[in-house]
């Protein structure tokens, strides 16, 4: 590839990158807040709760995403007669996927708290409500950190996924770039645009274990 091509190649994925990132933005705003409510009802004693939730749980972290995205975005128009847009369908799947996975984070890290936890606040006069708000909830996220900041990683690279389903992003921009230019350029660039994202977020989740040891 002549130095121009590799250059206008260069803006193209800049513009591309910014799908990524509101793909990555929407998940997390669907999957963060759904996977504490599946990891509530996860371990709800009632079981017309639970049950359904842990096949819920089983079924997305079972099966592969590519698939579930395939599902969002053609099962509307086969079972309802009804289309979805590429872009809703891929956050709406992507979303839902990852729920599921936080949703098994957030479980481990409240069932790893200590019971002497919730007696101590019982003997002080919280609530259950406040308990889990006040107490445990904010020791949870400091034990989650971890492998959060490993599945916002995954997250990043998965959104090459939704290109399955006609959703420009840097990985489809690089893949025809790279079949009509005979050339691996391309992708190579495509990665050095992941592991730069990736940078980013690993930094951000560095930063914001520091804050959380400096406010303990």
């Amino acid at each position: 590839m002549s130095q121009e091509a590799i250059w206008k190649l260069f803006k193209l994925m800049l513009d591309a990158s910014a799908m990524t990132g509101k793909l990555f933005f929407f998940t997390l705003l669907i999957g963060l807040p759904l996977g504490l409510l599946l990891a509530l009802g996860r371990m709800s004693r009632i079981w017309v709760i639970s049950y359904p939730i842990r096949f819920f749980l089983l079924v997305m972290r079972g099966t592969p995403l590519i698939l579930q995205l395939f599902f969002f975005y053609f099962g509307p128009y086969y079972l309802f007669g009804a289309t979805m847009q590429r872009v809703t369908a891929a956050i709406v799947g992507m979303g839902l996927n990852y729920a599921a996975y936080f949703a098994e984070i957030y479980r481990s890290g409240i069932q790893s708290m200590p019971r002497g936890q919730y007696e101590a606040a019982t003997v002080l006069g919280f609530t259950r409500r406040q308990t889990f708000f006040k107490i445990i909830l904010p020791q949870v996220i400091k034990r989650i950190l971890p492998p959060m900041g490993n599945e916002f990683m995954t997250l990043v690279k998965d959104t090459a996924l939704v290109n399955c389903i006609g959703v420009g992003e840097i990985y489809l921009l690089a893949k025809d770039t790279m079949s009509t230019e005979g050339s691996i350029i391309p992708l190579l660039m495509a990665g050095a645009f992941y592991l730069i994202m990736n940078s980013i977020v690993s930094r951000c989740m560095s930063i914001t274990e520091k804050k959380l040891d400096y406010y303990r």
